[in-house]
């Protein structure tokens, strides 16, 4: 078996990566990353309090795995193919038959035991993807679209990822693009207005006061009080997973809202509607709020600020961004396209 002739591409996220290597790879050239995050309507918000991850709170910028793929595939016309395996040797057998085919695929995989992981991004996160494009006699051949270079694994070493254990387990999940047409203007001018519409959706009207934009002044609620319930300690590490989840799970910074506000930048001009450079701006203005946010939240976890004033300081940040996030949602939402 050899490698298929695959061009690997490096971005901010993980599953948007693979979703426009993949495309891609199947002649859609005017793909990118940024509109693939918003076509998909990437963006959204939750913290969920019963969720426990690294023995803290579950907070979510963006929405579950594997819809960003699904849903800019849907609304491009794109078939797409996805299957679970209940035994590792069948997960193997069908990816070999894939890329003896010819078709690169997408990869639901395990970040804790990745050996070209750095040590300190290994943690337990189930939800990484990859594209396998290729085999020899002893390695797969992997583009890992978070990395800035193409990757070995063993047999052994990529069914260890796929197979691992905890809150999200792959279960050897494998996805990939079928029956790839050639991609005209008036389907992605469609497709983006769609996903736009969906995404302000997500973010203002979904029932609950946990997810959307509620979201963000639900945690700020919560900051202001872990202190003097949880303690110190655990107060901090509560705050360490925001930050974890919103630069790290978040990669590209700002919980997605740069890439957000990539993707209304570029609608802009496929649209030819440059009201949306004034919502890309605000996205702009929550992104870098939200890191202001994580450097102040780092610094309480590393002990240089421990008083609650400084946990009020941080829950005051959070309202700011709702506030800013609220607006150019309901911005959005009265835009007739």
């Amino acid at each position: 078996m050899s490698k298929i002739d695959y061009q690997h591409i490096q971005s901010a996220h993980c599953e948007n990566g693979v979703t426009t290597g993949l495309l891609r790879h199947h002649g859609m050239a005017e793909i990118n990353e940024p509109l693939i995050f918003g076509i998909g309507s990437g963006l959204f918000y939750i913290h969920i309090p019963i969720l426990k991850l690294n023995n803290a709170p579950i907070i979510s910028f963006r929405i579950l795995p594997g819809q960003i793929f699904k849903r800019s595939c849907n609304l491009l016309g794109i078939k797409i193919i996805s299957k679970n395996f209940r035994h590792p040797q069948d997960a193997q057998s069908f990816l070999e038959k894939k890329l003896n085919e010819g078709v690169p695929v997408g990869c639901r995989v395990g970040t804790y035991h990745l050996p070209y992981f750095p040590p300190e991004y290994r943690f337990h996160f189930n939800a990484h993807n990859i594209i396998v494009f290729g085999k020899d006699e002893t390695h797969f051949y992997v583009s890992d679209p978070v990395m800035d270079f193409t990757s070995i694994l063993t047999p052994e070493e990529l069914s260890r990822v796929r197979y691992a254990k905890g809150l999200m387990a792959p279960k050897g999940y494998l996805y990939y693009p079928d029956r790839v047409k050639p991609l005209d203007l008036n389907t992605l001018k469609s497709a983006i207005v769609s996903g736009i519409k969906r995404n302000t959706r997500d973010m203002l009207y979904i029932p609950g006061n946990i997810a959307g934009v509620r979201g963000i002044a639900y945690t700020s609620s919560k900051i202001r009080i872990w202190r003097s319930k949880l303690g110190l300690r655990r107060a901090q590490l509560y705050l360490a997973q925001i930050v974890r989840m919103q630069e790290e799970i978040g990669t590209g910074g700002g919980g997605f809202r740069f890439l957000y506000a990539a993707f209304l930048e570029k609608a802009a001009e496929i649209l030819n509607e440059d009201k949306l450079l004034t919502a890309s701006d605000s996205f702009t203005e929550a992104g870098n709020l939200w890191r202001n946010a994580a450097v102040e939240m780092a610094g309480i976890y590393k002990g240089r600020l421990v008083e609650q004033k400084d946990f009020d300081r941080v829950a005051d940040m959070l309202m700011n961004i709702y506030n800013i996030e609220k607006q150019a949602f309901k911005f959005l939402s009265k835009m007739k396209f």
